[in-house]
């Protein structure tokens, strides 16, 4: 699919809940605040917040889902209710193997937003910490 001149392109791919679509921009100028929005909404809830960055810690394998809820000690009803979630916004991705659904973090749409969020940072100059010592003290 050629992407549109303004710069938003779809993606079909097939999840666990039938065809579906993912919005990606071809850069950072592109994202409107309304999807900002909306992405920001779906990470703000601690449940979904946590699902989220642990699916970010696991890299493209990602999780099946019962390893997640048993992770985060989530009761399935409620992990359902939030992957849902988090996967409608476009955070994170599903595949299936077997009888098992994983799921991994988006990073193109997770990097989309940081762009979007720091597009204007420190008014076009280069940013750096106050501090030059990274948060792990460079244990990581």
């Amino acid at each position: 699919m050629k992407a549109p001149a303004c710069g938003i392109c779809l993606t079909w791919r097939s999840g666990a809940s039938g065809l579906d679509y993912i919005l990606y921009f071809d850069n950072y100028g592109n994202m409107e605040t309304k999807i900002a929005v909306t992405l920001l909404a779906a990470l703000a809830q601690d449940t979904r917040l946590a699902i989220y960055r642990l699916l970010v810690q696991q890299g493209a394998e990602g999780l099946a889902v019962g390893q997640i809820g048993e992770r985060l000690a989530v009761a399935n009803a409620t992990l359902s209710f939030h992957l849902k979630e988090l996967s409608h916004a476009g955070l994170i991705l599903s595949r299936q193997e077997g009888r098992f659904i994983y799921y991994s973090a988006n990073y193109e749409q997770m990097n989309v937003l940081l762009g979007f969020l720091t597009e204007n940072c420190c008014r076009g100059e280069a940013c750096t910490p106050a501090n030059n010592v990274s948060p792990c003290d460079g244990a990581c």
